[in-house]
């Protein structure tokens, strides 16, 4: 059996067990928990009815966070000419084409965010096993396969976030940190929840999110009732 921490311990306590909390009460709750020395990401993990192996029901979208995420990511772009320039200019972190690669295929450098302009894709397309199970393969659906690189780099700074389902199902996404204030975590949640929403195929019927959590990085999960929302 898996021992559990003190600082987990104490945290369950402050969870009543089977109780589904409001979303306010939930955020109030894990501004409360014992948090670890480091400043946690706050996560939410949407269960969804959908059967993931079939295609045409997969989830997959992009949002810009009204309050970001609070967290700074670091950027490679694959562009040429005078694009270079531009991804410089608007703060890529590396900006390249073979070079690049070279730095991806050994791993010298953990990014996380690619963007590429379109006639560089044959180029990253080769590099699809590594940047594919890392979930930042360019995708025209995330705006990181873009012409405009100035706004997918600022979107990207502000707090985009791109988030998809898990073979089980499941969306997991982080919507900010847990020093945010508590009407800023409510806001981005809800931005977040809206946009999945808006993304449930067409031909689901009845109930589309079957159960939500939110959690910090290193806290217990909390059911949120998300029916009320």
């Amino acid at each position: 059996m898996k021992k559990i921490s003190k600082k987990m311990q104490v945290n369950l306590i402050k969870i009543k067990k089977k109780k589904i909390y409001s979303l306010h009460e939930a955020i109030k709750i894990l501004k409360t928990m014992k948090l670890a020395n480091f400043i946690e990401s706050v996560d939410a993990t949407f269960h969804v009815n959908i059967n993931p192996k079939k295609s045409e029901q997969n989830i997959r979208g992009s949002i810009l966070l009204p309050h970001g995420t609070g967290k700074k990511i670091k950027i490679g772009v694959f562009t040429t000419g005078k694009n270079i320039d531009v991804a410089n200019k608007y703060g890529a972190d590396f900006v390249g084409t073979e070079d690049l690669a070279e730095i991806i295929k050994k791993q010298t450098i953990k990014f996380d965010l690619i963007i590429a302009s379109p006639e560089t894709m044959d180029l990253v397309g080769k590099l699809g096993p590594i940047l594919g199970p890392q979930g930042i393969m360019p995708n025209p659906k995330f705006g990181t396969i873009s012409t405009d690189l100035k706004k997918s780099i600022l979107e990207a700074r502000k707090g985009k976030i791109n988030y998809k389902n898990d073979k089980n199902g499941i969306i997991h996404s982080n919507f900010g940190k847990i020093n945010f204030s508590q009407i800023q975590l409510y806001e981005n949640f809800l931005t977040l929840y809206k946009n999945i929403m808006k993304s449930k195929p067409n031909q689901l019927k009845g109930i589309f999110y079957k159960k939500i959590s939110i959690s910090t990085t290193m806290s217990p999960g909390i059911i949120i009732d998300h029916l009320s929302l």
